[in-house]
């Protein structure tokens, strides 16, 4: 049995009527529930993207592996893992897979082949191009002559579960790696 100074102390807490707790409660309650949803919304957006991040790279190693080439089939079960494994609808997701040559003599990246899936938003439909490279000319590694290094790009349009101050944004992630087992990996259309 409980001693008996418990006993009155629960007594008089029972028959309090102060509301002191209420009214705490109804001021702490808001903010309490929208610091849980700011949290929620920031740790989801830092998840998708390590989610995409990780996609990516495994997208770019199973694709540097190849040594018979790839074909037309064979990106678009990539983009359908792409999808799978970031969890997300076709409609807001994208994917762009470039193999590029470096060139001593002239140092420069030329796109070997190019393609992309998805491309339902705009500005992200076109195939790489050697025009394009220049911006990526400060992301490529140092290379030997006729070195090709695989590009895989990726897009999400990630929009957030509660309106917390953070809007609708791109996930894009982008990742370059060498061929592992052949020289180049080619591109069949068969």
């Amino acid at each position: 049995m409980l001693p008996a100074f418990i006993q009155k102390r629960l007594r008089r807490f029972s028959s309090a009527e102060e509301g002191y707790i209420s009214v705490e409660a109804v001021i702490v309650l808001p903010v309490m529930l929208w610091l849980f949803g700011v949290g929620w919304v920031y740790f989801d957006a830092f998840r998708q993207q390590s989610v995409n991040q990780k996609a990516n790279y495994v997208i770019g190693d199973m694709i540097s592996r190849e040594t018979d080439g790839v074909s037309g089939q064979y990106i678009s079960n990539t983009y359908n893992l792409l999808t799978m494994l970031t969890k997300s609808s076709g409609d807001y997701t994208d994917l762009r897979v470039a193999v590029v040559q470096y060139d001593e003599d002239s140092d420069t990246w030329s796109v070997v082949w190019s393609r992309q899936r998805g491309g339902t938003m705009s500005g992200r439909e076109n195939r790489l191009t050697d025009a394009d490279l220049a911006d990526y000319a400060d992301r490529l590694p140092p290379a030997m002559d006729n070195q090709q290094l695989v590009i895989v790009e990726t897009w999400e349009d990630w929009a957030p579960t509660f309106n917390v101050g953070i809007g609708d944004f791109e996930i894009r992630t982008y990742s370059f790696t060498s061929p592992r087992y052949a020289p180049q990996i080619p591109f069949s259309n068969s």
